[in-house]
């Protein structure tokens, strides 16, 4: 199934719009990944451990979102967003991804 960021497929023509679809991951991160990261923030430079963390979030974001387009017969799911936010202050982070499902035809 094709995920995109754009309103239109190039060389095909939308037949049906099967509507919105979405999905959240929350993640944690661990005391580990929070005391680097603060080390990092001390220090300066990029924290591996939380972009991993934000890597998986939205992988997982995004297979949920194709999950959700399949069951509704969905071929492809065009203008997708993703939204990533802090939750609380425990090192929570969302990710969610919002799309139209779609039938498509090729031209």
């Amino acid at each position: 199934m094709l995920l995109t960021t754009t309103p239109t497929i190039e060389g095909q023509a939308v037949t049906q719009y099967l509507g919105i679809v979405s999905s959240e991951v929350i993640i944690g991160a661990n005391v580990i990944k929070d005391a680097f990261a603060g080390l990092r923030d001390f220090f300066g430079g990029r924290s591996g451990a939380y972009e991993r963390v934000y890597q998986e979030a939205r992988t997982e974001a995004l297979r949920e979102l194709e999950q959700r387009a399949a069951a509704l017969g969905a071929q492809a799911v065009i203008g997708v967003h993703l939204d990533f936010q802090t939750v609380g202050s425990g090192g929570m982070m969302m990710v969610g991804a919002t799309g139209t499902a779609v039938k498509l035809r090729s031209l």
